[in-house]
């Protein structure tokens, strides 16, 4: 356990909060949770909606079929009914974001656009701004995996991006961050913790992988952030970064939430994507 003075207050968010919905019942999870995080940071909540302009495309050829997902009856993809379920899943769309922060306060927008959904999102999104996904959306059970956007998007997103996860575990009460081999990209992981913890009122864990003793300057730089965390916040120092230890070290934990950067040699392990695919917890990836 280490021990640190008061928590210092980490400079407020200038950014928007942004959410992806996309019709599935995660992306309206994922807009619940932008919405106390967008009324806790006093910001601007900004929802976005992309009309995949490949789907409208290829509803348009006469050999193409769709089958549903409840029935999995094999029918023709008509192209006026699709964007009529379009203009639907907008409305609807708009009708949550309304009501998510109704009870909450602050300003909300429906952005719609046509085209490509992560370049759509990525020409949204400033550094500043944090991007909420839902962890799974039609293709796959809650949980299941991280989609095919959800991968883009955290590889290539300028601000931090949310993936957020409905299923909660009983006696879940920290949050943890992991850190690096980059002083600056800890240092932003670092804060994204610290306000988390300042909202959820939960302790932090920061986990430092190294290959060997990690090197002093290594150390004064961890030690300034955790004067930024407090009190409470413990410092697990684990050699290497393999994704099993890290599942393990998690569940000792009792992590509620995972903050790591995109910098991190964590992704470059195999297995990586699986464990944060497996993970029952919002996971925050920093630039």
């Amino acid at each position: 356990m280490i021990n640190t003075g008061n928590p210092a207050e980490p400079a407020p968010h200038r950014g928007r909060v942004l959410v992806l919905i996309d019709g599935s019942r995660m992306s309206y999870a994922a807009l619940e949770a932008a919405a106390d995080i967008a009324g806790k940071r006093d910001a601007e909540i900004l929802g976005v909606f992309v009309e995949e302009l490949n789907l409208l495309r290829s509803a348009g050829y006469v050999f193409s079929r769709e089958v549903g997902s409840a029935s999995g009856i094999s029918r023709p993809f008509d192209a006026t009914i699709l964007e009529q379920r379009m203009r639907q899943l907008a409305d609807h769309a708009r009708a949550a974001l309304a009501g998510a922060v109704r009870s909450r306060g602050g300003k909300a927008t429906l952005s719609i656009a046509r085209g490509r959904v992560i370049d759509e999102v990525l020409a949204m999104a400033g550094p500043d701004d944090l991007l909420v996904l839902g962890r799974a959306g039609w293709s796959s059970p809650a949980g299941a995996r991280l989609g095919s956007t959800a991968r883009e998007l955290i590889r290539q997103s300028p601000g931090q991006v949310l993936l957020w996860c409905e299923q909660k575990l009983p006696h879940q009460n920290r949050v943890v961050v992991f850190l690096n081999d980059h002083d600056q990209a800890n240092h932003r992981a670092a804060m994204a913790a610290a306000e988390i913890s300042r909202h959820s009122r939960q302790p932090v864990t920061i986990i430092l992988g190294t290959d060997g003793e990690p090197a002093a300057s290594r150390l004064d730089a961890v030690r300034h952030d955790l004067d930024v965390l407090g009190s409470r916040t413990r410092l697990r120092v684990m050699p290497g970064t393999h994704p099993a230890t890290i599942a393990r070290v998690l569940r000792e934990e009792r992590a509620s939430q995972l903050v790591i950067s995109r910098e991190c040699s964590l992704f470059s392990e195999p297995g990586a994507e699986q464990l944060l695919s497996a993970l029952s917890l919002p996971v925050t990836v920093t630039p």
